[in-house]
């Protein structure tokens, strides 16, 4: 009993982790401008790739290869937030622009004027 539902429980996390990253890759393919991809790949990316590693540690236990892929839960978690947020500002700096009505919520940078751009300047 204990074997078939420690089995269930991995099998449920590699599911739920392979469909988030389905999800990622349709969205980087399907969506319109780097803004929006990157908001589905890094999203996507984070909550499936967290999925399949928190199997892995359902599957080894608490130590070993189990510890390793909670340790890469934690990094994932911290690093995937702040790298999309870089690529967001570039894209931004670079000039890429956003769909229709949408504007950056602070100032730039770059001379563009914003709805916020009377706050200090953050960079």
């Amino acid at each position: 009993m204990t074997g078939t539902l420690h089995a269930a429980v991995v099998t449920a996390l590699v599911v739920v982790g392979s469909f988030f990253l389905l999800i990622g890759t349709v969205g980087l393919l399907r969506l319109p401008n780097v803004y929006n991809r990157m908001h589905a790949t890094s999203k996507a990316a984070t909550l499936g790739a967290s999925s399949i590693l928190l199997a892995a540690t359902v599957y080894f236990g608490p130590q070993g290869a189990g510890l390793t892929s909670l340790v890469g839960i934690v990094f994932l978690f911290f690093t995937a937030p702040t790298g999309a947020h870089v690529i967001s500002r570039a894209a931004r700096k670079m000039g890429v622009p956003f769909l229709e009505d949408v504007s950056w919520p602070g100032p730039t940078g770059d001379g563009a004027e914003g709805p916020a751009d009377d706050r200090p300047n953050d960079d």
